[in-house]
């Protein structure tokens, strides 16, 4: 599907000044893309109302909070008809940052923060291998993020 038959040129500029810097002032983004504050606002809320803007979170520096590791780690169900009740598991865990549905080996792959290498053994050992269901995981450490961002909305 075109990003263009969602958003139009307005909704992409105020997209891309979001993306810029996500604590931008309304009035400035309003400036910027020469239209009115109170179009800027309503852009806003039609994008949030639609679920096409999920929300405004601030991004945490993981280091600075003193965890040091992650990984991203694959999980083999024993009856992948039973991903609801471990994702339930997982949720409670609050080191497991993210979890995705994936193809191939895998049925949900997972990303761990932890503090230090015994941090991420005993959540590993002691809380996902626990998980009733949980046939087995494959752990790859992350090494740092060269770079995250959002899809780019050019059609």
């Amino acid at each position: 599907m075109n990003i263009g038959h969602i958003l139009d040129e307005f909704d992409q500029k105020i997209m891309e000044h979001l993306e810029s810097d996500g604590r931008m002032a309304f009035s400035a983004i309003a400036e910027a893309v020469d239209v009115s504050n109170t179009m800027v606002h309503q852009r806003i809320a039609k994008m949030l109302q639609s679920g096409l803007l999920v929300g405004f979170k601030p991004v945490l520096d993981e280091k600075k909070l003193g965890y040091d590791w992650a990984s991203f780690t694959g999980l083999t169900l024993d009856r992948d008809y039973n991903s609801a009740a471990i994702i339930e598991a997982l949720q409670a865990i609050p080191e497991v940052t993210e979890c995705y549905y994936v193809t191939g080996e895998f049925t949900l792959f997972v990303r761990i923060t932890a503090r230090d290498h015994a941090h991420m053994r005993s959540i590993l050992y002691e809380q996902i291998d626990h998980i009733p269901g949980i046939a087995k995981t494959h752990s790859i450490m992350e090494l740092g993020c060269a770079f995250r961002r959002n899809v780019q909305m050019r059609g």
